[in-house]
């Protein structure tokens, strides 16, 4: 095969991409080896013997299939984790959602009747107060306050 350089160089000009993504037939090699001016090539792009190869991308196949294992629990040890501890769930974070949850409790209970409205406050200052860890904990000392009042 001839040196192609010079029609490699018009063929990207023409076709306005790098020297490294233009494409020549091989079976074409002798006509393309003939076309020296850019109209003469213009004509081979037409004819399909010299294209442009696509553009390159990264693949995100790899990245997909390790986010298929992160949904579901896998690759999340210590040794992939960096930042503080409470920079995955930070502490504020926490305390809303526990607050949250104690609070609609307590709603639903007051407006059961399981709760008058003197306890109700009494036990919404205390979730405030942090005394209580969960939903569970607050339901255990319910329990309790409800066991020595019988």
């Amino acid at each position: 095969m001839s040196d192609l350089k010079n029609q490699k160089k018009i063929a990207a000009s023409v076709l306005k991409v790098g020297v490294n993504r233009i494409w020549f037939d091989p079976e074409a090699a002798g006509d393309i080896a003939n076309a020296i001016t850019r109209e003469d090539l213009r004509e081979l792009i037409s004819s399909g013997v010299v294209k442009a190869k696509h553009v390159k991308g990264v693949s995100r196949g790899r990245a997909r299939k390790v986010d298929v294992k992160r949904a579901y629990g896998h690759r999340k040890g210590h040794g992939s984790r960096s930042g503080a501890k409470g920079a995955r769930n930070p502490r504020k974070q926490q305390w809303m959602t526990k607050i949250r949850a104690l609070r609609k409790k307590l709603r639903e209970l007051k407006s059961d009747g399981t709760l008058d409205k003197s306890a109700y406050c009494t036990m919404r200052r205390k979730a405030k107060g942090g005394v209580y860890r969960n939903v569970a904990h607050m339901e255990a000392h319910i329990e309790s306050i409800e066991h020595k009042e019988t």
